[in-house]
């Protein structure tokens, strides 16, 4: 038996080792570049991976038959920059170094990236003990080969992570639908019903995640209140430790070719709706900035009305009426760029958290990208929202805008309007819809009104709508403090 007699054998032995792993290397690419992938249409895309410093990396692909060439950094990271055509497929891209990847099945379609908390990682199947409405059926017949899923694993952590757990690309059938995003799928199902182009749905989301584990710590910066851990910090919660997320899962996807992206966040922010107000907006700049592909479409569901009472620190009422942070979302879909917000007020759960309406709001993002990204026309798209506040006499008159069709209570009594002084005392009120596209609100217990909220509760059904079927957000026509009103 040999045996090594001295440190400077085992040193070379390991030189040796290592040598000959290199001479061996040949290019690791990130995650997200398996079979079955798909690449965004008519766009520059980038592909990237790791090989030895300075190697000479190149790719063909079966779509233009070119060869793209980069040099692997100091770090052996390389990047290369490919033109796709119009919306096809199946292709194949090779990259290599003298020892080539190949991957195969790849379409060029439409890509959209589905990120948050638990309503839009809640699988098609839906949680244990928490359904997801219809899934079954819509499961059944969910084999499309048109329609690729990619699933970004958990992965939590103080420092940034080059690449992304290992994951794959999957054509949709029953068992990858099955587990995949329901928000998600049923956003993209439609989406490729409608285009008729291929689409890639690239779900990066976390159960109970806080807006700020998907931040980067520079961004973060910009909040002192918030407490950004150490490398070596222990993580407490692994889905609400500022940074962790972003620095496990969304980071590491960052720079993928992508359409837009789809947003389903807030219920674990829902207690501190000022700072949420300034957190959201600054997240949705960071996304876009650190993607590199401008102010792409950026839409979100609304959270849903749930009896937040029942979530520690089981205060209610203030700031913890979950209906400021709404209002939030609300007052951003006008903030912010290129955006657009489903509203969920008709499918919400007072005993649970999961709405199991998914299709619901998966949909009506689509109807937002549907026209606002790719312009098709002739449907309801948008929900109906609060424009402006007139006073006469003891009548507060709202006025909506996005009532292309008028709005309507679907022949019921409005119930959830409430009516303010300058006491800033809310009382229920009557309210009666006239001329199509707004409401006179009236109470005989405020002769001089100054302030109108509707639905302005964490649990309320939503009663008014557009003709088109798509409920109107809660509101509310005041700016007050969380408990300056009562």
């Amino acid at each position: 038996m040999n045996t090594i007699k001295s440190p400077a054998m085992l040193l070379s032995l390991i030189c040796l080792c290592l040598a000959s792993q290199l001479a061996n290397a040949q290019p690791k690419l990130a995650a997200l570049f398996t079979d079955n992938l798909v690449l965004q249409q008519q766009s520059t895309v980038q592909v990237w991976g790791w090989d030895k410093p300075a190697a000479i990396i190149s790719l063909t692909n079966t779509w233009d038959k070119k060869i793209y060439k980069a040099t692997a950094g100091a770090d052996g990271k390389f990047i290369i920059k490919i033109a796709t055509p119009k919306a096809g497929g199946p292709y194949a891209l090779t990259v290599s170094d003298g020892k080539a990847i190949t991957l195969g099945n790849i379409l060029i379609g439409e890509v959209w990236i589905c990120t948050g908390q638990s309503n839009m990682e809640l699988p098609m199947k839906g949680y244990k003990g928490q359904p997801n409405y219809g899934s079954n059926e819509a499961i059944l017949n969910s084999e499309n080969k048109n329609i690729r899923l990619f699933t970004v694993p958990r992965a939590s952590t103080t420092t940034l992570q080059q690449d992304a757990k290992t994951s794959k690309w999957l054509e949709a059938n029953l068992e990858s639908v099955s587990d995949f995003s329901a928000t998600g799928y049923y956003f993209g199902r439609m989406l490729n019903k409608m285009l008729n182009v291929p689409v890639g749905l690239i779900n990066c989301s976390y159960s109970g995640s806080s807006i700020q584990a998907w931040m980067d710590a520079k961004t973060l910066g910009a909040f002192p209140e918030i407490k950004v851990p150490a490398p070596n910090d222990t993580i407490k919660e692994v889905s609400r430790t500022p940074t962790t997320l972003y620095n496990g899962m969304l980071s590491p996807v960052m720079g993928y070719g992508i359409k837009g992206a789809i947003w389903y966040q807030g219920e674990s922010n829902y207690s501190e709706p000022t700072q949420y107000s300034k957190l959201f907006p600054t997240f949705v700049s960071m996304l876009r900035q650190q993607w590199g592909q401008g102010d792409f479409p950026f839409y979100y569901c609304q959270i849903a009305p749930y009896d937040y009472a029942q979530l520690k620190p089981f205060n209610k009422g203030g700031k913890y009426n979950s209906a400021f942070v709404r209002d939030v979302q609300r007052l951003q879909a006008d903030k912010i760029p290129n955006t657009g917000m489903a509203v969920l007020m008709d499918i919400g759960e007072q005993a649970t958290i999961h709405p199991p309406h998914k299709q619901q709001g998966g949909e009506r993002m689509g109807l937002l990208a549907l026209a606002k990204t790719y312009g098709l026309k002739g449907f309801g798209f948008e929900s109906p929202a609060y424009d402006n506040l007139t006073i006469k006499n003891d009548q507060a008159i709202i006025k909506f805008k996005n009532a292309f069709n008028g709005i309507t209570a679907n022949f019921k009594e409005l119930t959830t309007f409430e009516i303010a002084g300058t006491d800033k005392h809310f009382y229920p009120a009557k309210a009666v819809i006239s001329g199509g596209s707004s409401i006179t609100v009236t109470s005989p217990d405020v002769k001089q009104p100054v302030a109108v909220r509707y639905a302005f509760r964490d649990y309320v059904m939503g009663e008014l709508f557009g003709t088109d079927g798509l409920p109107v957000s809660s509101f509310r026509t005041d700016d007050w403090d969380y408990n300056d009103a009562q």
